[in-house]
C-alpha cells in the first residue's frame, strides 16, 4: 500500500472568540494524556485552589523530568565549547569577551527566543521545525505535498498578503518545504554529532590523571561506549529512563557549584563581563580571528532547539520552569567558572572543562559527566527516531521499520535500519575526525542552521497567524536573523575542517527525501489522471465474465477522489471481485493527533458490497492498528454505519439486517488484503531529469519496506498486484 496524505481536503476552521479550545497532548514523560485547556479570548478557565495546587505540583514534577529528556544536549555543552575554539595565546580580555558573547547568546536565544516566543508557536501541543511548517500550511490552507496551485480565492478573505502570496506561488511553497526539510535533515545530523562529541569529550577526561593514555585509546573507548548504547536501543528506554533525570539533575547541580568555587578561587569579578562592551572590545581587538571564534562559541547554545522540539512530550510551563530556574543559571555559572579558571590558566583551553575541576572531586565529576553525556546522546538518538517516523508517515522518507518500544509511552520508537546507520556514522565520525575541534566545527554548522531556520519560520508565524505588529516582527527578525546569520557565516569558514560533515549528511538525506517525494508526486498524478469512477466500476462489474467471489477484501488505494487505476487492471485480468470490497486509504492530516472517534471513516460507494474507508492519522500518532484488531475496528465501524442507516445505506430494518448478514457472511469466508506493486515505465520520450529521478525513486521503492506490515497483516492474507505506470 502506497501512502500519501490528502491535505488539500483538510482545513482547520478557527474557533469563535467564545469557544474553549482543548488540546490533548500525550506525554512521553509521564505515560499518560495531559489536557491543556485555554481559550481563544485569553480568559482562564475556573479552577479550584486544590486543582491549582495540584497543577503546580504536576508542572514541577514534569519540569524535573524534562532534565533527562529535553536538556541533555544543552546542559552538557560545557564539555566541548572551549576545546572547540581556535584560540591562539588568549588574554584576559579575550576570555571576558568570549564569556560575554556566551552569556548574551544564552540570554537572547535561550530565554527570549525559545523559552518566551517559540514555545507559544505550538501546533496543538507539538513543537519543532515540522510543527511550525504544518501550522503554517494549515492556516494558509495550502497542500503540504501538492504541486498544483491552490484556489487563490478560496478562504483568503481574512488572510494576510503574505499568505495569499504563498497560496498563489508554487515556488514559494516549495521553498518553504525545502527549508523545513533542511531543518529535519539537520536534526538527524544532530543525532549523529551529539553522541560523538558528547561521549568523546566526557571520556577525554581520563587523559588528565593518566597522561600516558593517548588519543587513539580515548577514541576507541568512546566508540565502544557508543556501540553498546546503540545496540541497547532495541530494548527501549522505559526500564532505565527513571535514571535519566537524577543523572542530569546531579550534573546540573554539580557543575555550577564547581563554577562558583572556581569564581571565588580564581576571578571573583568575572560577572563584569556581562556588560556588552566587552563584546565590542573583543571584536575590535581580534577582528577576523574573533569572528572565526564564533564557530566554537555557538556551541554554548547547542540543544536549545530541544526546548521547542520536545514540547509535545511535556508542556510549555514545565519546560520554561526547568530552563529558567535550573538550566540557564547552571550554564551561566558553569561557563563563568570555566572562564575564571582560564583567565588564570590561559593555555588550558584545549581541556577547558576537566582542568577547572578540583582534584578532590575529579573522579565523581568524571563519572557524572560520562553518564550525562550518555543520557544526552540517548535524547538525541530518540529524537532522530521520532523525526524519521514523522517523515515516514507523511511520505517524505522511504518506509523503514518503526517499532514502539513502550506499551505506555507512544513517543518511544525505534527503527532498526536507522539505528545501525546512526551507529556506523557516529563511530566513523569519532575514528576519522577524532579531534574534538573538527567535530565541534561540524556541530556548529548544525546548531546555527537549525536556529536560523526556526527564526525564519517563526517570523512567518508572527506575520501570517499571530498578526504581530510589523515593528515587533521587524525587531525580532533583525535581532535574531543578524545574530544567527553572523554565527552561520563564522561556521561556514570551517567547511574544510569538519564542517562539511553535516552538509554531506544533509545533502544525502535531502536527495533521498526529494527523490522519494518526486516519485510519489508523479505516481499520485498518474492515479488521479487514470482513476476509476463509481460509474466506471459499475460498468466493469456488469460484465457477465466478472464474478463476485466469497470473502472480505481490503483494497488499498492512495486516492480518495475516485478509485485507483490498479482496480481496473485487477478486474480485467482476474475477472473477479470479492463479495465485500473495502477500498482503504491511509490519510495523514496536518495535525499532531486525531481523536479516536474520528480515526476510521466509512461510507458506501453506491454498489452492493462496495465501501470506502479512510483511516486518519496525525503526524505524531502511532500506527497501532494490528492485524485482526485492524479488521475488527474497520468492520465494527462499518456495522455501526449500516445500523445508523445514513447516507446511501438502506433505512429499512429488514434491509439493514440483510446488509449486516451479507457483511458477516463475507467476513467468515476469509479476509484478504490487496495492494498495488507499481513501477514506472520510463520511455524514450522522458527527459533526463525525469529519467534520473524516477530511476532513483524506483531504487528506493524497491528496497523500502511494504506499508502492509505496519498494519500487522499476516502474509497468507496479502496479495500484491503489479502494474506499470507510464512516466
Amino acid at each position: 500500500m502506497d501512502r500519501r496524505p490528502q491535505f488539500e481536503q483538510f482545513s482547520d476552521s478557527p474557533p469563535t472568540e467564545s469557544e474553549d479550545v482543548v488540546i490533548h497532548v500525550d506525554s512521553a514523560a509521564t505515560g499518560r494524556r495531559l489536557h491543556h485547556r485555554h481559550t481563544t479570548n485569553g480568559s482562564i478557565p475556573h479552577m479550584s485552589n486544590t486543582d491549582k495546587r495540584k497543577a503546580r505540583w504536576e508542572n514541577l514534577l514534569l519540569a524535573y523530568k524534562t532534565l533527562g529528556v529535553v536538556f541533555g544536549g544543552l546542559v552538557t555543552s560545557p564539555l566541548y565549547v572551549y576545546p572547540s575554539m581556535p584560540l591562539m595565546s588568549p588574554t584576559e580580555d579575550d576570555y571576558l569577551g568570549i564569556y560575554s558573547i556566551m552569556f548574551w547568546t544564552l540570554t537572547l536565544i535561550g530565554v527570549v527566543k525559545y523559552a518566551s516566543i517559540a514555545l507559544k508557536a505550538d501546533d496543538q501541543g507539538e513543537g519543532g521545525t515540522f510543527a511550525l511548517y504544518s501550522l503554517l500550511c494549515r492556516n494558509m490552507n495550502i497542500g503540504i505535498l501538492s504541486s498544483r496551485p491552490s484556489n487563490p480565492n478560496e478562504g483568503t478573505e481574512k488572510q494576510s498578503r503574505l499568505a495569499k502570496f504563498f497560496r498563489k506561488s508554487i515556488i514559494a511553497r516549495r521553498l518553504l518545504l525545502f527549508i523545513s526539510m533542511l531543518g529535519m535533515c539537520m536534526v538527524i545530523g544532530d543525532g549523529i554529532l551529539t553522541p560523538a562529541i558528547s561521549v568523546l569529550s566526557a571520556i577525554n577526561g581520563v587523559k588528565a590523571p593518566f597522561p600516558s593514555i593517548g588519543s587513539s585509546l580515548v577514541e576507541a573507548l568512546s566508540a565502544v561506549v557508543l556501540i553498546i548504547l546503540f545496540l541497547l536501543q532495541k530494548f527501549g528506554t522505559s526500564r532505565v529512563s527513571f535514571l535519566f533525570s537524577p543523572i542530569m539533575g546531579a550534573w546540573t547541580l554539580c557543575t555550577p557549584l564547581v563554577g562558583i568555587y572556581s569564581i571565588i578561587s580564581h576571578y571573583p569579578s568575572i560577572f563584569k563581563a556581562i556588560s556588552p562592551h566587552y563584546i565590542f572590545r573583543f571584536f575590535w581587538r581580534n577582528r577576523k580571528e574573533g569572528w572565526v571564534t564564533l564557530g566554537g562559541t555557538v556551541l554554548c547554545i547547542t540543544g536549545s532547539e530541544a526546548l521547542f522540539a520536545d514540547l509535545g512530550h511535556f508542556n510549555r510551563s514545565s519546560i520554561q520552569i526547568a530552563f529558567l530556574f535550573t538550566i540557564y543559571p547552571s550554564l551561566v555559572l558553569t561557563y563563568a567558572g570555566q572562564t575564571a579558571y582560564l583567565i588564570k590558566n590561559p593555555n588550558d583551553h584545549r581541556d577547558g572543562f576537566y582542568k577547572f575541576i578540583p582534584t578532590t572531586i575529579y573522579w565523581p565529576i568524571f563519572v557524572i559527566s560520562t553518564l550525562a553525556a550518555i543520557v544526552a546522546s540517548q535524547s538525541l538518538i530518540s529524537a532522530t527516531f521520532s523525526v524519521i517516523k514523522q517523515s515516514v508517515v507523511l511520505d517524505y522518507f522511504p518506509r523503514v521499520k518503526v517499532v514502539h518500544t513502550s506499551p505506555s509511552k507512544e513517543g518511544e520508537v525505534y527503527s532498526p535500519e536507522v539505528n545501525y546507520i546512526l551507529m556506523v556514522l557516529c563511530v566513523a565520525v569519532i575514528l576519522i575526525f577524532g579531534d574534538g575541534e573538527d567535530i565541534g566545527n561540524a556541530f556548529g554548522v548544525v546548531v546555527s542552521l537549525v536556529m536560523l531556520i526556526t527564526t525564519i519560520l517563526l517570523t512567518l508565524v508572527m506575520i501570517i497567524i499571530w498578526r504581530t505588529p510589523p515593528v515587533l516582527v521587524a525587531l525580532y527578525f533583525f535581532v535574531f536573523f543578524v545574530m544567527e546569520g553572523v554565527y552561520v557565516s563564522a561556521v561556514f569558514t570551517k567547511i574544510t575542517e569538519g564542517g562539511w560533515i553535516p552538509f554531506a549528511i544533509s545533502f544525502i538525506l535531502a536527495f533521498i527525501m526529494f527523490g522519494w517525494y518526486y516519485g510519489r508526486q508523479r505516481k499520485i498524478e498518474y492515479e488521479l489522471t487514470h482513476k476509476i469512477t463509481s460509474d466506471r466500476l459499475g460498468v466493469l462489474l456488469s460484465d457477465p465474465r466478472v464474478q463476485r467471489v466469497p470473502g472480505f477484501c481490503f483494497f488499498y488505494t492512495n486516492i480518495q477522489d475516485g478509485l485507483t487505476p490498479m482496480l481496473g487492471h485487477y478486474i480485467k485480468n482476474m475477472k473477479s471481485l470479492h463479495q465485500v470490497t473495502m477500498f482503504t486509504t491511509l490519510r495523514y492530516l496536518m495535525v499532531p493527533k486525531v481523536a479516536p472517534h474520528e480515526r476510521i471513516v466509512v461510507n458506501k460507494l453506491g454498489l452492493k458490497g462496495i465501501y470506502g474507508c479512510v483511516i486518519q492519522y496525525g503526524y505524531a500518532d502511532p500506527l497501532n492498528l494490528e492485524g485482526d484488531d485492524f479488521v475488527s475496528q474497520v468492520t465494527n465501524s462499518l456495522l455501526a454505519h449500516i445500523q445508523d442507516g445514513s447516507g446511501c445505506l438502506p433505512s429499512d430494518p429488514a434491509e439493514i439486517q440483510r446488509e449486516i448478514s451479507y457483511l458477516e457472511e463475507a467476513r467468515s469466508a476469509g479476509i484478504v488484503h490487496v495492494r498495488g506493486k507499481t513501477r514506472f515505465h520510463i520511455g524514450k520520450s522522458c527527459g533526463w531529469f525525469d529519467t534520473s529521478m524516477l530511476a532513483f525513486y524506483e531504487v528506493l521503492h524497491t528496497n523500502c519496506r511494504s506499508a502492509l506490515p505496519a498494519l500487522g497483516v499476516p502474509l497468507p492474507q496479502r496479495i500484491e498486484v503489479g502494474m506499470l505506470y507510464e512516466a
